[in-house]
Parts: C-alpha cells; structure tokens; sequence
C-alpha cells in the first residue's frame, strides 16, 4: 500500500514540474538541499504520488555518488512501503537492485555512461534525471552530452531533467536551451560565528571546536572534513566524549550500515557528531542536525595520477559548497555554523567548484566518445567543453595504451577496454593479459586498485593482493564477483610484475641516482615513496598508482621489478634531447639511449637538431608560459584586441586566457618552432603563428577592426597600445592630431580609441576618449601650458580646424 508522505517544500512546483514536463522535453530544476528533489520529484514524474504522472517508460536517475544513489532509493521505496528492487531499483557498481516491475532505477553516473553506450536509443526510457548537477563530476557532463545527442537524433520524446541544490540555472539553461523551475525551500535562521585559522592540523583543530560546540550548544553535530583520513584522525581524539555523544564517520568508502548509522537520529538522551566528507553537502539528510563545523576545505579530483583514475587534492571548499554546509544547520530548526577560518577569507573563496572536465583526467572520456563514434568533442553540447590540451594528452595515452589507432579510432583492444566500467589504464591491464590466468589476475588488481582502501593501506601490490584475497566482507565479495566476470571466470595466474610492466610501460620507474625514495618514471615524472618503506630499497618500480602532491606526487601502490623486466618492458629508443633556458635563451643537446624518460646512457652533441630544439622550446612554454618565448606581451596583446571584438559582438572569441592557448600550444606553435629550428622566434612571429591559427573571418576582423596601428592626420602611423589600462591607445605628438573633428574609433566604429597627447618632448600632456570636446576645453589649458614651455611650437587657438604635421616648429612650418 502506497504511503503518502509529508508535505516538503518541492511539493509546491510539483505541478508546475508535471506540466512543463508534459508539453516540452527538457527542463532545469534548481532548489536547496532538504527540499526533496530528489525523492519527491522521481516518484510525481511516475505518477506514484497521487497526480498523474508524465512519464511512461522507466525513469533514471543519476547520482554523483554510490551512498547517495543507494539512501535515495531505499527512502522512496520506503515511502511505498516496498522492498527495494521492486518499483524503485538501485544499480551501483557493487549491488543491483532491479526487476522487471522497477519503474524508477536511481544509477551512479559512471554506469550510466556505460549504459547510454550499449543502448544508445536508451529503449524503455522515459526520463533521466541528472541529480545534485551542480557538482559537475565528470560523468554527469558526459552522460548529460551524450543523453542531449540521443535526444536530437533519435529519441524527441525522451526527457531530460537536470535537478541541482545550488546551480547558475541561466547558464545551464542556455547551454541545453530549456526552461527552469526554482524551489525556494524551507529554511530556518542560521547563526555563523568564524572561530579564524591556524597553524594546526585540521584533524587537531576539529575536535576542539567540536567541544567548544557541545558546550555551547544542544543539538546533534554535522562536521564538515575533506577526506577519511582527517576523519579517523578527528574521532580518535573524540573517544573520551562518553556514552551520550555518538561519534559516527561518513565517507563513501564505509560500508551501508556504517553510512546508515551516520545519517540516522540519535537515540533519545544522546547526542550525536557526524564527522563528515562534502558528500553530505547537499545530497543525504541527517536527521537532528542543528549544528555545522565547516573546516572549509574539500577533496577534490584534480588530475590523474597514475592514470588510474583521478588525483585527489584538498583544497579550500568554495561559496557554494560552505552555504550549502551552514544550511544543513537550519533544515528543522534553527542552528548555528562554526567556521574555522575568519570572516574576512570568505569573499575570497571560489564562487563555485571548478567543473572536473576542467582538471581531470579524460582518458575515460576520450575513450566513451570513440565507442560512441566522435572524434570531436566540438560537435557535442558541453557545459564545459573538454580542454583541448587534455584531450590531446588522453588520446596520446590511449594510443600508448593500444585502445586507439593513428586516426583516432577503436582498436579491437580498445573495444574491449570500452566494454569494462574502469578507469582505462585498469581495463588496459585486462585487455593486454596474454592468457585466462593473467586476465583473472589483471582483473583481481583492477578491482583491488579501483576501490580505494580495499586491501589496507601497504603501498606493495603483493601485500594488497593477499589480503583483498582474504577479506570476506560484503564489499570485497562484491569486488571479487565482479573481477571473476571481467577475467573470464579463470583462476588467477601468472607473473604479476611482468603483466604490469607490460600493460603500463610508462609506470615503470628507475630510483634516482644518490636518493632515497625518489623515482623518476618512463612517461617522464617524478614519484617518491618514504625511504623507511621497503620498495624504496628497489632500483625498479613498476607503479600502479600515485596520491598526494602533483609535482612529486607519492607512491600509493607498486611493485619492485628486475632491471631485466624493466628494460624489457618496451623498446629502448636513441634519439637526439635538448633543453631550453628561458633566462639565457640557449640550448643544450645530447644523444641518449633511453626507456621513455628514463636515461640509461648520454652522450653531449654541439647543437640540437630542429625537432628537438621545438620539442625543448615548447616544454618550455608548457612549464612557464609564453614569457619563455618572450612573446607574454604579443601573446595577451592578441587575447586583449579579441575581448574587445567579442565584447563589440563582431565576434565570438575563439580563446580568451593564455592558458588555454599554452595548451593548445603544439598545435599552432609547434610548426612555428620546428622551422626555427634552434633560433628563438620573435615575438612577431609568434603572435602571427596565434593569428594564423584562427578561422578567417576572425583574422579579417583582427586586421579591420581591432588594428595594431592607425594611420595619423600628419600622415604619420602610430601603434595602437593593447596592454594599457586605457587600452586601445594611440600615443602622438599632439600636432599629430589637429584638424581631426570626429573621434577616432575602432570595432566597427563601436569602441573609442584613447588618444593620448604628448608635448615636443615626447611627454604625456593630455589623453581623451572625444577630441572634439578636448579641442573646446581642455585644449586650452594643455595649449597655455605648452606655450609656456615651448613657445617656438605650433599650439594654435582652434585645433580642429588647424593642419596636422609631425610635431615641428613654428619655423619649420612656414
């Protein structure tokens, strides 16, 4: 028997939801976390909360999240008084939970990309749903890209909703062209109080303010940390509260009746402190909450690591996220919010998460996009479209992986790669596995290596392995069933530093000489691990992932190698290297016998050869920008005369920071430096290079309407000055400009030039933006000034009517 619940605050644009779904096909829906989105909605979409609903087939909804996926669908089975699996199902990478009944199917957003790709048409949808958008991870904007092309192509009636806690609902609205809904929500006063920074650490710092709190306050506590280590760390130091005050974790790596017993109410008597990552921002409920901890920071995915996936960094958590952590102090009552850093730091925090299409790996994107036959990302819909460097860089490790050809297409290696829901450098070591046994094994370490924690935390392969082998929990059984189907159903077998280093031949790592737990790996970077651990006394690596800090980052989880398996690992190259200095401008060259990055013998040469002379230049350019070059100044001079075009709406920029263009550097620097050989280009050059790079019709309007000089009345030409802050600027002897009566312009005639007037001496005397009115007013100061200081030049009583000449004397004049 269907159970009809409370009335929450989304229940108020219900219908206007039903009716803009009913007419039209897309629609934005924006409100607060508590409203009941994420519940309420999916079920009146279905018709399964009294009012006829819109949607025949199933409905998916897609989580960012396993624990918020697996919370939201057993509340809406428990408001039907179901089991789950029955009307509402649940699919996660370690359970599924569906029948032929299930009406609404709650997904992670990783599978459903792999769902999208084996049934594009996506039969027996009617709806998906894109929950907690706002996040913007990865596979929601890639699922969102390819549910918007199904959509145009072959399913109109499919229906796409995109729901968000906090979200900029015009941009996204314009960017999928669909109408928006806000939902106001529900909200109790929440008083902030800053307790200010310090120089402790954020697991020594949390546990007093969570004190102070308990002291101060009545009321359960929701503490805000970046990651599960801070959190273990935290509850350690609260084990001494006593028996009124539950202390309960909450990260996504626990297991289900771990998270159920976060987010459940405390016993009556007790108090609780939820300790807690950012996953409780928005997207679960914790019931008696009234007090929030912010420590203001959060663990973001940033950039793969060792292509296993994404490199997590903690950084300062932006606007969005701590007001959506203050508000989950007010959802029943009013609240307070402790924050640990001071008032004055907020307006300094990013308005909003930056989106991971923008720092992450796309390796796994590339890679869903050529299963789905696209080589060019351009043509789909993007919030962010994928930065062009980084899916250059992914498609370069996919060829190096085997999964894509030349061209850009599918291997019969990469179709298999395609088909295993992992991080592709985890399906490469599937993929590549000679035999059964060494596929079993390559698919124990993928799902060993691609849950994070499972098998304890040694940074040795071997000891992981073993004791993931014997772990008997719910979660590794889940791991171990799913391994047993990706590799065949075999018995594990093989020789595990052999299988590795031939799958990932750029992870193999060699010990820097004289160091103690530094390595430097084939594809070129640096890794250590602590000299105390005992990989550190091998002299080869093979590395299967990496954390911490992206400059060196630390060695997670490897295995020692013998310099025979090393070198047999892939072909030793000879080939001419060089390196440039930016400071001195010069080169050096050697002739290296090499494993990837890795020199096994050199020799000196007296210059470099043209290819790796541009190879040198441009890494250059990669590690510090265009400055390397001396071309800084051509370069945002470019950048500044596209602004203004854009800003005129003559064009639309085709980049508008130099770091996208630093990026996109081997594309239309590198021909540049190639033919310079080991000659340094000039700036000129470089700026032509970014020009030619550009379509034609923005070139002609570069060249027409953003000038880099403008012919003077005194038949003189001047360059226009693009890095002032008065930009465009002329700069002249003010003779230069007499007789001129109308204001010179450019962008079509919609943008002043600021024109700036020097004295004979080649002084700044004046500038103005409307030479007629400076010839009426202004002029007659300056002119009384100059007269003054030069009395044998020509300053005549009415400038606009006077003949223009280069600056001369009265004398020189007659």
């Amino acid at each position: 028997m269907t159970r009809v619940p409370a009335p929450l605050p989304i229940d108020d644009v219900l219908p206007a939801i039903l009716e803009q779904l009913r007419g039209g096909n897309r629609l934005v829906l924006a409100a607060p976390p508590g409203a009941g989105k994420t519940t309420r909605v999916p079920l009146a979409l279905a018709g399964l909360l009294g009012p006829p609903g819109v949607i025949a087939g199933r409905i998916l909804m897609l989580e960012p999240r396993r624990i918020a996926a697996r919370m939201a669908a057993e509340r809406m089975a428990s408001g039907l008084g179901e089991r789950l699996g029955q009307t509402v199902g649940l699919t996660t990478r370690v359970d599924r939970k569906v029948s032929a009944a299930t009406r609404i199917e709650v997904i992670t957003d990783g599978l459903f990309t792999r769902r999208i790709l084996n049934d594009p048409e996506l039969k027996e949808v009617g709806a998906v749903l894109f929950d907690e958008f706002h996040e913007r991870r990865l596979n929601s904007d890639l699922g969102l890209a390819l549910a918007l092309e199904v959509q145009g192509a072959l399913r109109e009636d499919l229906r796409l909703l995109i729901m968000s806690a906090t979200l900029d609902t015009a941009s996204v609205a314009k960017a999928i062209t669909a109408p928006v809904i806000e939902s106001e929500g529900r909200q109790y006063p929440v008083e902030t109080r800053y307790l200010g920074r310090s120089g402790e650490r954020i697991e020594d710092r949390m546990p007093k303010a969570i004190r102070q709190a308990l002291r101060e306050q009545e009321g359960s506590i929701l503490a805000f940390l970046p990651g599960a280590r801070e959190i273990h760390r935290t509850a350690d130091a609260l084990s001494d509260l006593g028996a009124n005050v539950l202390v309960a974790p909450l990260f996504g790596a626990l297991s289900p009746a771990e998270q159920d017993a976060a987010v459940s109410p405390a016993p009556d008597g007790k108090r609780k402190v939820v300790l807690a990552t950012d996953l409780a921002e928005s997207a679960l409920t914790i019931e008696g909450v009234r007090i929030v901890i912010d420590s203001g920071l959060a663990r973001v995915a940033e950039d793969e690591a060792g292509g296993l996936g994404t490199r997590l960094s903690t950084v300062r958590a932006s606007r969005a996220s701590v007001d959506q952590r203050r508000g989950r102090a007010g959802r029943t009552a009013p609240g307070v919010c402790y924050r640990l850093w001071d008032e004055a730091a907020t307006r300094g925090l990013n308005a909003a998460p930056v989106p991971e299409i923008l720092v992450s790996d796309l390796s796994g994107l590339v890679l869903a996009l050529a299963e789905w036959g696209e080589r060019d990302p351009s043509k789909l819909v993007w919030m962010d479209p994928p930065p062009a460097g980084k899916y250059r860089a992914a498609e370069a490790q996919l060829r190096a992986l085997g999964a894509l050809d030349e061209a850009g297409a599918l291997t019969p290696k990469g179709r298999e790669m395609a088909r295993l829901p992992m991080a592709p450098r985890l399906a490469a070591l599937i993929a590549s596995a000679p035999g059964a046994p060494e596929k079993a094994l390559a698919a124990e370490v993928a799902a060993l290596a691609g849950e994070r924690g499972m098998g304890g935390e040694s940074s040795d392969l071997r000891d992981r392995l073993q004791r993931f082998r014997a772990d008997g929990g719910q979660r590794a059984r889940s791991l171990k069933a799913q391994a047993s189907s990706w590799g065949g159903g075999a018995r594990p077998g093989g020789d595990l530093a052999r299988l590795l280093a031939s799958a990932w031949p750029d992870q193999v790592a060699r010990r820097r000489p004289g160091s103690e737990g530094s390595y430097l790996l084939a594809s070129g970077r640096a890794a250590n691990i602590p000299a105390t651990d005992g990989l550190a006394k091998s002299e080869w690596l093979v590395i299967a992932d990496l954390g911490g800090a992206s400059r060196e980052p630390r060695i997670t989880l490897a295995l020692p190698l013998t310099e025979t398996e090393a070198l047999a690992s892939q072909k030793i190259l000879t080939e001419n290297r060089a390196a440039f200095d930016p400071k001195t401008a010069k080169f050096t060259a050697r002739r290296v016998k090499a494993l990837g990055a890795i020199v096994l013998s050199e020799a000196p040469l007296p210059k470099p050869s043209a290819d790796a002379a541009a190879r040198a230049m441009l890494d250059a350019v990669q590690a510090a920008g265009f400055g390397a070059l001396g071309a800084a100044d051509a370069v945002e001079e470019t950048l500044h005369r596209l602004r203004i075009l854009e800003t005129s709406a003559l064009i639309e920029a085709p980049v508008r920071e130099a770091a996208a263009l630093v990026e996109t550097a081997p594309d239309w620097l590198h021909p540049l430096l190639r033919r310079k050989g080991a000659v340094v280009p000039q700036p000129q050059e470089v700026r032509d290079a970014l020009i030619q790079s550009f379509d034609w019709p923005v070139q002609e309007a570069l060249r027409q309407h953003a000038p880099l000089s403008l012919d003077l009345p005194s038949g003189q030409t001047a360059r226009v000055d693009w890095l002032d802050p008065r930009a465009p600027l002329v700069s002249a002897r003010a003779q230069a400009f007499y007789g001129l009566t109308e204001h010179p312009k450019i962008a079509a005639g919609r943008v002043p030039v600021t024109v700036e007037l020097l004295s004979p001496g080649m002084k700044p005397a004046a500038a103005t933006q409307d030479l007629a009115r400076f010839w009426g007013a202004g002029y007659k100061d300056m002119a009384k000034d100059m007269r003054g200081r030069y009395p044998k030049h020509d300053w005549p009583d009415d400038p606009a009517k006077a003949r223009a000449h280069e600056g001369r004397t009265k004398k020189r004049l007659t």
